[in-house]
């Protein structure tokens, strides 16, 4: 429930009133950032709220029930405040953002009208959307195990059981290049191509030192290694830079048993019968016993 002090709801009870909204972002790494709608930096609830990035907010409604509110806040990239290696290196992603309403000539008169996460991130002609969601988001969320033939288990975590510091599945280099949403690497000969898709990439020294990602596909040729990542750039990093890279999984039951020799700790369930078979229908010579379809 929404706290109004008595000295702002007095305000708000005026013929006039002298209000902005302020956004205080706070990134999953803990920085914290302030921004407002009003044309003037504004001190409040101990943050500071800038007016370089220039945001505008959509309608934001709040309706009763478990329905997910959601809105829009729109700015201009700025490299003072939210820089687009930032955005594509997903620092922003899932971060928590309250939106206040003060009164921007008593700025110690303020209401916290909303908490939300940031939900999706869209970029175009140098602006930026950020879609807010409401913590309702948390109650659309599969909860709880899936039928499904792929594993739901991460590489290397407790379910799945792969060691990944041994067995060859972890590797490092030094980045010789980056080429849009490819990067080419040195120190990565002795793995076939491929070993790598669907890894993860983490960033070991640099600007980009501590992040990390998702490879899309690995190959070789004649100008060496190349990871195609997930995201637009190789956020940061440039060539010098070292990076470690662990084997990807595609989920199969084929790759677990194969590549990383596990399929007794498979965690889905490839035998599932899929759509097709609810719609075939009796024809001669086949055995429709109730037995098992695999054995």
């Amino acid at each position: 429930m929404m706290h109004i002090s008595p000295e702002l709801a007095a305000h708000l009870e005026g013929e006039v009133t002298t209000l902005c909204h302020c956004w205080r972002l706070t990134r999953r790494d803990g920085t914290v950032m302030g921004f407002t709608d009003h044309d003037r930096e504004i001190v409040a609830d101990g943050t500071i709220f800038r007016p370089e990035s220039g945001l505008t907010a959509s309608e934001a409604r709040r309706s009763l029930g478990l329905a997910v509110d959601a809105m829009d806040v729109e700015g201009a990239l700025s490299s003072l405040d939210i820089e687009e290696a930032d955005i594509l290196s997903g620092l922003y992603d899932g971060a928590r953002v309250e939106t206040l309403l003060v009164n921007w000539r008593a700025p110690a008169q303020f209401a916290r009208l909303r908490q939300a996460v940031i939900g999706q991130i869209a970029r175009r002609d140098g602006r930026f959307v950020a879609e807010l969601e409401s913590p309702a988001q948390a109650l659309d969320q599969a909860n709880g195990r899936v039928l499904r033939r792929s594993c739901d288990a991460e590489l290397g975590d407790a379910r799945c059981g792969i060691d990944l510091d041994a067995g060859g599945f972890r590797g490092s280099g030094v980045l010789q290049e980056v080429k849009g949403n490819s990067i080419r690497v040195a120190g990565l000969d002795g793995f076939e191509a491929g070993w790598f898709a669907n890894g993860l990439v983490t960033w070991t020294s640099g600007a980009a030192a501590g992040r990390r990602e998702r490879v899309a596909a690995h190959r070789k040729g004649l100008e060496g290694v190349v990871l195609d990542l997930w995201r637009d750039t190789a956020a940061a990093a440039v060539p010098g830079d070292t990076l470690s890279v662990v084997a990807g999984c595609d989920k199969r039951f084929a790759t677990c048993k194969a590549k990383f020799a596990n399929a007794a700790n498979f965690r889905g369930f490839p035998h599932l019968p899929g759509d097709d078979a609810a719609y075939r229908y009796v024809t001669d010579g086949q055995v429709f016993d109730g037995g098992p379809l695999v054995e």
